[in-house]
């Protein structure tokens, strides 16, 4: 289209009878009544695209940009990971709920609760007990969760202040965000005694026992190498490898045909476990506060 066409298409559009008509009502209605053809309708797009003029005319709500969390793990209690979630109970409607602090180092579940409800007072008690279990020194921890109410609430906030922790949050609507508690809540529900529902609220807090000292002592956690989380967390992971590779060795050496990449080398724990690892070793700790709720009257709870 030469450019005396070009504008003289742009100036039929822009006519005051076509101002609120898309491109192919035009193009309809110059063929109708003026029996004109001046394009196809797709090359009326084209030619509006080329000059700016074809954009969404309503307000769009636009999402903020969230800062990525980027988190760095050298050693058992330097970042915990808490998430919350739901296990069915004995008839529709009803939910116990699972709250869950993992390290994120030895993957060890530092504390968990069992409770009816989703709230923020339960989970403040459960982060500082389970601070006080750990022997958690001002600044030395990081703790990190998604956007759930209680985990953003100002009460938890207000606590993790107070013992001079770092609150890290994952953007909304980005799962891998917090991807370690995500795979302990999947390990918890794909064993094959984990049940649809679960009867009362002991049976589910018995379950919940055995599960949690099975996975700590006897689940070998393949991003471990091999090892137990309870080994890792409890500083025994370099003696149970040297044990590991003495035997291998002694198997190289009775057998080295087996063996066909050579003598096994000693395996080693990571240095450092990340969330969301950046190209250049830094760390980026969103907070975000908000105000405290009233307390809840009755909570039925059980903290371990």
């Amino acid at each position: 289209m030469s450019p005396v066409k070009r504008q003289e298409l742009l100036d039929t559009i822009h006519e005051e009878r076509f101002v609120d008509m898309s491109p192919p009502q035009i193009y309809a209605r110059l063929l109708d009544e003026d029996e004109v053809y001046l394009c196809h309708w797709r090359t009326m797009y084209r030619v509006l695209h080329s000059v700016r003029e074809v954009r969404e005319r309503r307000n769009q709500l636009k999402h903020p940009r969230h800062a990525i969390p980027r988190l760095k793990a050298a050693g058992p209690n330097r970042v915990w990971s808490w998430d919350i979630t739901k296990i069915l109970g004995p008839c529709k409607g009803l939910y116990y709920q699972l709250y869950v602090v993992t390290d994120l180092y030895s993957r060890y579940v530092v504390g968990w609760l069992l409770a009816t409800k989703d709230c923020q007072y339960l989970a403040e008690k459960l982060l500082a007990e389970t601070c006080k279990k750990q022997g958690v020194v001002p600044g030395q921890l990081s703790v990190h969760s998604d956007r759930g109410p209680s985990m953003t609430s100002g009460t938890v906030t207000d606590l993790l202040e107070k013992l001079d922790v770092s609150k890290s949050v994952g953007r909304p609507r980005v799962s891998n965000d917090n991807p370690f508690s995500e795979s302990h809540f999947k390990t918890l529900k794909y064993r094959p005694e984990f049940p649809r529902r679960f009867g009362s609220f002991d049976e589910t807090l018995g379950h919940c026992r055995r599960f949690f000292a099975w996975y700590h002592d006897e689940h070998y956690h393949s991003g471990l190498k091999l090892l137990t989380p309870a080994v890792v967390h409890h500083g025994h992971a370099e003696e149970v490898l040297a044990k590991r590779h003495e035997i291998r060795m002694n198997a190289y050496r009775a057998h080295p045909e087996r063996f066909v990449n050579g003598p096994p080398r000693l395996p080693a724990l990571p240095d450092a476990v990340w969330i969301n690892r950046p190209e250049q070793q830094e760390t980026c700790l969103p907070v975000c506060p908000s105000l405290p709720s009233p307390r809840p009257e009755e909570v039925l709870a059980e903290a371990h």
